[in-house]
């Protein structure tokens, strides 16, 4: 099964309305892709400022590409000319201090940026680093915000798929319907494959299907409110470590294998 879902390489973006569970839901497809045994080489890309995927994963982030940003920036601003020189060559090394390498993944973290203003030739060097790291592994998750701007932005101009993460909320609804519409006519981010994902259900999965239906997006899947996960982030225990009879581990397992891999 491992070559069979390895054999291509899968860049994965997860986006939607704030509060729906994108980084938990993010930890559970990791833990899905390492236990099957199909993860390979794996990146995990945290792209929303409010940095939750670290406590998620039970991983601790000593330093962010917001604060390799705030140093470009800083160093383009001064009026070293040597130094601005070998600013590009010192930016792939400054990218790999900045990611956490495990045993099983390896992480990025993006954090936020205090200098205010547009940067766009920063942003297009950081986002050549990132693509280029990334061509080192077999399968990247990308946890953004809720829009995609960002993503194409600062880390990469195009994903395999795109998981919209709902809860069942009209506004929920509204936020995928904004991102459909982002992608397919403002072409914000190239994306092959998308659909939504509605997390902490307790019902009503037919009338939101129909709903996402006529909105022209297909449903990935269903994630059933879970007690487990519910209580490791009351704890703070991280979401990789859900016990195997997890219900809502089981759906985003259904998912992984039959929506985003297949």
């Amino acid at each position: 099964m491992s070559e069979l879902y390895t054999k291509r390489k899968r860049l994965i973006a997860v986006c939607g309305k704030g509060g729906t569970g994108k980084t938990a839901l993010t930890a559970m497809m990791t833990r899905i892709l390492l236990d099957s045994g199909v993860a390979g080489k794996l990146l995990l890309i945290d792209a929303d400022p409010a940095m939750g995927l670290p406590g998620t994963l039970g991983v601790k982030v000593k330093r962010t590409m917001g604060q390799v940003r705030e140093e470009i920036i800083k160093t383009a601003r001064g009026t070293d000319k040597e130094k601005k020189a070998q600013l590009s060559n010192m930016l792939d090394y400054m990218v790999m201090e900045a990611i956490v390498e495990t045993d099983r993944f390896t992480l990025l973290a993006m954090g936020r940026t205090e200098t205010l203003g547009c940067f766009c030739p920063v942003n297009n060097l950081m986002r050549d680093a990132i693509e280029s790291l990334s061509l080192s592994f077999d399968i990247i998750i990308i946890d953004g915000e809720a829009g995609v701007e960002q993503i194409n932005r600062q880390v990469m101009r195009r994903v395999d798929t795109l998981i919209i993460v709902s809860d069942a909320t009209s506004r929920g609804m509204q936020t995928a319907a904004l991102i459909k519409e982002m992608v397919q006519n403002e072409r914000v981010i190239q994306c092959e494959n998308m659909g939504v994902v509605f997390n902490r259900m307790q019902g009503n999965e037919g009338l939101l299907k129909r709903a996402v239906g006529e909105m022209g997006l297909k449903v990935f899947g269903f994630v059933p409110q879970d007690e487990n996960v519910a209580r490791n982030d009351l704890l703070g225990k991280p979401i990789l470590d859900l016990a195997a009879t997890s219900p809502a581990l089981a759906a985003v397992r259904e998912i992984v294998m039959n929506s985003i891999l297949k």
